[in-house]
């Protein structure tokens, strides 16, 4: 068995359901449901013996010893985390909480755990901590992109929070011997993604014939990895990477937002014709830029490549058509995360015309 925290997120849930797509290895499943964990997204899974969900929080030192002790994970994979930048400056106070507070208290749980393996469970086990390449800070357009030796240039409260994050991971690693894995990875993308971030916020909105909002002038440059490419290198990263070691994960597809947005429009356009006629490009609408915005990340994945042999299957246009598709696909699932909290967020970041 192993367990997964924030597992009914977006890339937490993905993996859940990629994870016993291709192992029949159980999982426990670890999430506090804020409202970006939502069992709609398990949905497939309901009825599945290998999969027990349990709802509660990493900084529950009581509830995280009790499970431990009764299930005996042989891994914990940590995608639980407060997440989004725009959330991290409105309210930067959570963000410290979960993302530094609770991943120390899962890390004494996990050491503590260690304590009662014998020597064989000992060298098998496994902590994997899933990051940001947030943390890296931003980069100019002639920088190479960020590798794994690259210093902590954080810039926002949430980046900062999982940098500190990372800090705690590797000092538990090297003090108290917890066999750590973190992973680094770009922006993702894919199918159960939250629509406050820009691709399934865009789909949202322009089915909905509300403006599409981009910031500044949406030259803004993200590298973009489909989810399920992520998953897969967190399947090898867990079954093969080097004890204390960071991996980078990326796409290898640098776009700006306004290539990205534009993207969508056209699919969309091509899938979704709007009733009026016209592209949804004529939607897009430019608002004011955020705090500390960075211009641009990219993700240099040669290591993982190398040592472990992954690299993405998809490329954008590949992913991009998967993911337009599956939100065309799946309004149920849009109109039951899209609830009244959803909806204040919006109007709050982006004003009420969002």
């Amino acid at each position: 068995m192993i367990l997964v925290t924030g597992g009914a997120g977006f890339i937490g849930a993905n993996f859940v359901i990629d994870w016993l797509a291709q192992s029949d290895e159980p999982v426990l499943n670890l999430d506090k449901l804020t409202y970006a964990g939502n069992l709609d997204n398990l949905r497939v899974l309901e009825g599945d013996a290998r999969h027990l969900f349990v709802r509660g929080d990493i900084g529950d030192a009581t509830l995280l010893s009790r499970l431990l002790t009764e299930h005996r994970p042989r891994a914990v994979v940590n995608f639980a985390a407060e997440s989004h930048v725009d959330r991290s400056i409105h309210g930067p106070g959570a963000f410290i909480e979960t993302n530094i507070v609770a991943t120390w208290r899962l890390l004494d749980a996990v050491r503590a755990y260690l304590a009662t393996l014998d020597a064989a469970e000992r060298a098998a086990f496994r902590f994997l901590h899933v990051s940001t390449d947030e943390v890296y800070g931003s980069l100019e357009a002639s920088d190479a992109p960020f590798a794994e030796t690259n210093p902590y240039q954080p810039n926002s409260p949430y980046s900062a929070s999982k940098a500190a994050s990372d800090h705690l991971v590797r000092a538990w690693h090297h003090t108290f011997g917890v066999p750590v894995l973190t992973t680094n990875c770009s922006n993702n993308y894919g199918p159960l993604q939250f629509p406050e971030k820009l691709i399934p916020l865009v789909i949202h909105n322009a089915l909905a014939g509300k403006p599409l909002p981009i910031y500044g002038d949406g030259s803004n440059v993200r590298d973009w990895l489909y989810v399920g490419d992520h998953c897969a290198a967190i399947r090898r990263v867990l079954a093969a990477g080097r004890v204390g070691e960071t991996y980078n994960i990326g796409g290898r597809n640098e776009m700006s937002n306004l290539q990205v947005v534009h993207t969508v429009c056209d699919l969309l356009d091509r899938h979704a014709p709007r009733a009026q006629g016209g592209s949804y490009r004529e939607q897009i609408v430019f608002v004011t830029d955020r705090p500390g915005h960075d211009r641009r990340y990219a993700i240099n994945a040669d290591k993982i490549a190398a040592e472990l042999g992954w690299q993405p299957a998809e490329t954008f246009g590949s992913g991009i058509e998967k993911t337009v598709r599956w939100y065309l696909d799946h309004a149920d699932w849009v109109a039951n995360v899209t609830s009244g909290a959803y909806r204040e967020w919006t109007e709050r970041q982006y004003g009420a015309g969002a």
